[in-house]
């Protein structure tokens, strides 16, 4: 098999891995508080991440205050605020919803780009971002739009999506970086700061553990185990062996898997809408990857790219 197919296969598992996220948080959201679970998931990978980089003798880097200072925001919005905004919504929204909505990541990224930075956007870059919301709002309007259980998932919805906002200004804060720090080392230090923001208001979720669930717990470790440190090693296998451009294209196989998930494993129905969605996204970030094509330079991991690895984390 050639690397770049090679490439291919790593990257298209990871995002499967991704996709399953949101059916594993769909399980946690029954029978786990939001901070509780974040930090089970974080006890869990935090020690395997301390072990990958033993194992490949990675460095920790020499941060400054202000390093620390952005490390510690980006947990607290990527990881923390990502994850229980995911499980909170899931209490609430579809899993098929919420596979629409994650898949606008890139373009949120990008859109935040354009309000905080101020970044100067192509009109392919403005179209993707029409797309993607075209795209959500298919899900949000529907012809029931009235009834109480309408309303509730257009909260969980509204939740997920602030997920998908706390994982762009991720990826903004991550251009603030002053020292340069490799993805395993990024990653460790997600998790370790994750876990000790996530330990606080977990305390105070101890008296809601009496509605915890085996399935539940499975769901964590799984969370934990597959998508956060198994699919960092499928991604970043794949993005050596491809260009961070065609890399970025795959993150548009994460909302797949997570509709089809959905109805594999939660037999959810997908009605039009969610397919009109879908679809819409899908072709927001195939337009974002195309037009992006050529101004990153090699060395440069794509936004779409840093999203994908962030969001396992």
């Amino acid at each position: 098999m050639s690397q770049r197919l090679s490439g291919y296969c790593y990257l298209v598992s990871a995002m499967i891995l991704v996709g399953s996220t949101v059916v594993a948080s769909k399980l946690i959201a029954g029978g786990l508080p939001p901070f509780i679970a974040t930090a089970l998931r974080f006890a869990i990978a935090f020690p395997l991440f301390l072990i990958l980089m033993r194992l490949t003798s990675a460095p920790w880097p020499t941060l400054t205050r202000h390093d620390w200072l952005i490390l510690l925001v980006q947990a607290v919005a990527g990881s923390v605020g990502y994850t229980t905004l995911l499980i909170s919504g899931m209490r609430m929204s579809s899993a098929a919803d919420a596979g629409v909505i994650i898949g606008t990541l890139p373009v949120v990224s990008a859109a935040i780009s354009i309000i905080i930075l101020g970044e100067r956007p192509s009109l392919a870059t403005l179209a993707a971002i029409a797309l993607a919301a075209l795209g959500v709002l298919s899900i949000v309007i529907r012809g029931d739009a009235g009834d109480a259980a309408s309303l509730s998932g257009n909260a969980g919805n509204a939740l997920i999506f602030g997920a998908v906002v706390c994982e762009g200004l991720f990826i903004l804060l991550n251009k603030r970086l002053r020292v340069s720090i490799s993805p395993l080392v990024q990653s460790t230090l997600m998790t370790g700061l994750g876990l000790a923001a996530a330990l606080v208001p977990a305390a105070f979720e101890l008296p809601d553990m009496f509605s915890v669930t085996a399935l539940s717990l499975g769901a964590v470790a799984y969370y934990a185990l597959v998508p956060t440190v198994g699919g960092f090693l499928l991604w970043y296998a794949g993005t050596a062996r491809v260009s961070g451009a065609e890399a970025s294209l795959f993150t548009a196989f994460a909302p797949l898997s997570a509709l089809v998930l959905a109805v594999l494993m939660l037999d959810e129905h997908v009605g039009w809408n969610q397919v009109a969605g879908i679809a819409c996204v899908l072709m927001a970030v195939f337009m974002l990857g195309w037009a992006s094509k050529g101004k990153r330079k090699e060395k440069d991991v794509p936004d779409a790219g840093q999203a994908a690895s962030s969001r396992q984390v």
